[in-house]
């Protein structure tokens, strides 16, 4: 017998927007999925909220904002994808307290980042931009002056996570000295090793490279205070967030030729479409490369993106398994086979447990499995039960206890 849902797969609608790469499209629709709206351009306001009333599933880049206002709209919501590293652009509070996981990539992309990081270190170091500037004016400024090889010396990383790593290895087997810093102690890869502080980092490195999430503790990280601490003649890339970098203090020390020349992939606030228009700066400065947050803009990278959020999506919804959620407890499940599976969100509070099991035992139906996990704010329950019998009443039951948030039953 084939497998049924409770709600028809035909009839769960799926909006994916800015463009996600195709192969989105292909594995939900491999998966029976075949009510999907694709669309290339972000949304935002009434456009966005028009939209997302009737969506079940939706998947955005990095442009559409889900926030509290918006979500508040999407009744029928149960799961939301982030076709990118970060989940900045959703509340992810706001989304766990309706009932609704967040999946993301944090992965897929990481190769393509430390590949641009590299190849702006090589870019940096022998004065590309402002040489390729001047080509294309007709000059010809041909000279080694401040152009160095990047081998023999020092580059520090700021975060040494899944980017961060890889660039320490990229960079060792060109011949860098690789130091690093992070508030969590990792495991050094090859000749890498650990510093004790920022600090200490930024005085001996030639080239500094920033790799950390977006939180209270990275913003301004690196500001007037920090830049007054790495060599002069040193460079600065960042591909991390836009809010870790005050670049107007990175622009004085560009100016006075502390800073050597930087790399900048992010920033504060950046155009929602290609036809905004882009304003920084540092756009004086020929020796700065811009780059408009590009560092997993490859086709490899999006690919990736594409499959790895969608696989978690149908998963969520076929299955009910929750690993890879940002925002919601980890529940790990097998595909369910000739049992009811119940899917039950609700507050954490004190006896709802208790009102959940009453409904099957009243019925003396048998519980053949059930999975339970819980964080301080919500209680996420999978309860697997013999009989097919009765399901609509106890789908009305389950709905009618008041800490329930949602509510869903797979066959």
């Amino acid at each position: 017998m084939g497998k049924t849902y409770s709600l028809p797969k035909e009839k769960i609608k799926i909006l994916l927007l800015e463009g996600v790469h195709p192969n989105a499209v292909e594995y939900f629709r491999n998966n029976e999925f075949s009510n999907i709206e694709y669309l290339k351009t972000s949304l935002e306001g009434d456009e966005l909220i028009e939209k997302i009333r009737d969506a079940h599933i939706i998947g955005i880049r990095s442009r559409t904002h889900l926030t509290e206002d918006v979500l508040k709209y999407a009744k029928k919501l149960f799961a939301i994808g982030c076709y990118s590293i970060g989940t900045n652009q959703v509340d992810l509070d706001a989304a766990r307290m309706r009932g609704i996981p967040v999946f993301n990539a944090p992965f897929s992309n990481t190769r393509s980042v430390a590949e641009l990081v590299v190849a702006e270190i090589i870019f940096l170091m022998r004065g590309i931009a402002e040489k390729n500037i001047l080509a294309h004016q007709g000059l010809w400024l041909k000279e080694a002056k401040n152009s160095y090889e990047v081998r023999g010396k020092t580059l520090g990383i700021v975060g040494y996570g899944h980017i961060g790593s890889q660039v320490s290895i990229l960079a060792e087997s060109l011949g860098m000295n690789v130091y690093y810093y992070d508030i969590v102690k990792k495991l050094s890869l090859g000749n890498s090793k650990p510093c004790d502080s920022l600090d200490e980092l930024l005085k001996i490195s030639d080239v500094v490279t920033l790799h950390v999430p977006e939180t209270e503790l990275t913003k301004n990280m690196i500001a007037q205070e920090q830049l007054s601490l790495m060599k002069k003649g040193s460079y600065l890339i960042n591909s991390s967030r836009g809010t870790v970098v005050n670049l107007n203090d990175l622009a004085e020390f560009i100016e006075s030729g502390h800073i050597a020349g930087a790399a900048i992939d992010v920033f504060p606030e950046e155009p929602v479409s290609n036809e905004e228009k882009f304003v920084s700066i540092l756009q004086k400065f020929n020796n700065v490369i811009l780059t408009p947050h590009i560092g997993g803009s490859t086709c490899e990278a999006q690919a990736n993106i594409g499959l790895e959020v969608s696989e978690k999506l149908v998963q969520y919804c076929d299955v009910g398994s929750t690993i890879g959620a940002t925002n919601f407890v980890q529940i790990s499940l097998a595909p369910n086979i000739n049992r009811q599976r119940y899917l039950h969100i609700h507050h954490n509070k004190p006896g709802v447990m208790n009102k959940i099991s009453k409904v099957f035992t009243s019925r003396k139906l048998n519980i053949a499995a059930q999975y339970l996990q819980t964080d301080p704010y919500i209680g996420y329950v999978i309860i697997d039960i013999d009989s097919r019998e009765m399901s609509g009443e106890i789908m009305k039951e389950l709905k009618a206890i008041p800490e329930t948030i949602k509510t869903r039953m797979l066959l």
